[in-house]
């Protein structure tokens, strides 16, 4: 047989039995007028297995529950309603470390209620109990 290598296993999530690409969804979140920067990761969900968990830094000024709704509209609209993210958690700035990259370890333990583990590497390490405090149990 064949095995195809398509990528990163973190750089996708699979809900129901679907696998979606974090990048074709962050895209589509930060074009989203009014969205800075977004990061996508899953989170447990009893009844898919994995629950899409967006991270959106909006740009100064938006309107969260506007912006909520748009997100939403927007990845239905590009990529179909099993992809439209279960929470989308706003905050002032993602977690990267001091190059520049975003933690997606970092936001996949937020998301999953986890011990976060080592954030020494973090840039922006105030941004650790912003994201706990937005993020729904």
């Amino acid at each position: 047989g064949y095995v195809t290598f398509l990528g990163r296993a973190d750089e996708s999530v699979n809900v129901a039995g679907r696998r979606f690409s974090t990048m074709e969804l962050e895209s589509t979140i930060v074009g989203v007028p009014g969205i800075a920067e977004a990061a996508v990761v899953g989170a447990d969900h009893e009844t898919t297995g994995t629950a899409i968990y967006a991270f959106v830094a909006p740009e100064h000024g938006a309107d969260e529950g506007e912006l909520r709704e748009r997100v939403r509209d927007a990845v239905e609209d590009a990529v179909g309603a099993v992809a439209i993210p279960e929470a989308v958690v706003f905050t002032p700035d993602l977690p990267k470390t001091r190059s520049g990259k975003i933690m997606r370890r970092l936001l996949e333990d937020v998301a999953n209620d986890e011990d976060l583990g080592d954030t020494s590497a973090l840039r922006n390490p105030e941004i650790v109990g912003e994201l706990q405090s937005r993020t729904p149990d």
